[in-house]
């Protein structure tokens, strides 16, 4: 798929969501979304996502409720294998929520900080975000070098910090290498990030700590939608986090940047 030359409409980019499975029918499987919506549910902390969540989500037909209204997966209880959904339409709602906070960190000349747990699906949407708000005066911040976190090592990629093992950018949940940039940061004295975009853990740890965070999630990672309900995260994407071919972010992330008024850095 060629780089986009110019933004998509929003009806272009529906199209485009739904074409490449980004958000209409996912790939993710309804019995999968129900078994992480259970766990979270029953208080399994890897399905929190680095949030401290409060007891309204015991029952898991509430987290539901809340997936079927922020993300789009289908309402009906009794539909327990096979096909899920994203609504595309809450997909480009949310893009244009997290680009009014994009403006405002432009206008601001704001300290973001960007991080991934999905380096192969989602490292260069991030990159190209980065990349803009660098272009248009905000400070990207740059993490403490040493740090480890989840037997690996934290540390930054094209801007955005990822988790390493054994020469490989690893797919992690866990809020800890989040917890370790925010940690060595107060360490050395420097002033926290003013915005966080993430996504998994990454974006739950810093939405807790009190920073403005806005984020990308998929329909089995409830707890980032149930923290935008609570009001802990700014804003949340609901997408598919990894779809066949990462290029396919590419017309999403140009939307993104022109709905925040920043120029494509691709």
């Amino acid at each position: 798929m060629p780089i986009p030359s110019s933004a998509p409409s929003r009806p272009e980019l529906i199209d485009h969501l739904v074409q490449t499975r980004i958000a209409g029918n996912v790939a993710t499987p309804r019995d999968n979304n129900l078994s992480h919506y259970r766990k979270l549910a029953n208080g399994d902390r890897h399905y929190w996502l680095g949030l401290e969540l409060s007891d309204r989500w015991a029952d898991e037909q509430d987290v539901l409720a809340v997936m079927a209204e922020r993300c789009g997966v289908i309402d009906d209880p009794e539909h327990r294998v096979g096909q899920d959904t994203i609504d595309p339409e809450l997909t480009v709602g949310a893009l244009d929520r997290m680009a009014a906070e994009l403006r405002k960190a432009a206008e601001a000349g704001a300290r973001v900080l960007f991080a991934t747990g999905h380096p192969g699906g989602l490292l260069d949407v991030h990159r190209a975000t980065a990349a803009a708000l660098r272009a248009a005066g905000c400070e990207i911040v740059e993490i403490p070098g040493g740090l480890e976190a989840d037997e690996g090592y934290v540390f930054q990629f094209a801007d955005v910090a990822v988790l390493e093992r054994g020469a490989t950018l690893w797919h992690t949940h866990s809020p800890a290498p989040m917890a370790a940039i925010l940690d060595g940061l107060a360490r050395e004295g420097r002033p926290l990030p003013d915005l966080v975009v993430a996504d998994h853990g990454w974006a739950g740890c810093a939405g807790q700590r009190g920073i403005k965070a806005v984020g990308y999630a998929d329909c089995n990672d409830p707890a980032l939608f149930l923290g935008e309900a609570e009001g802990t995260l700014a804003a949340v994407v609901p997408l598919d986090d990894h779809v066949t071919n990462p290029r396919f972010y590419d017309p999403m992330t140009a939307y993104l940047l022109d709905a925040a008024g920043l120029t494509a850095q691709f």
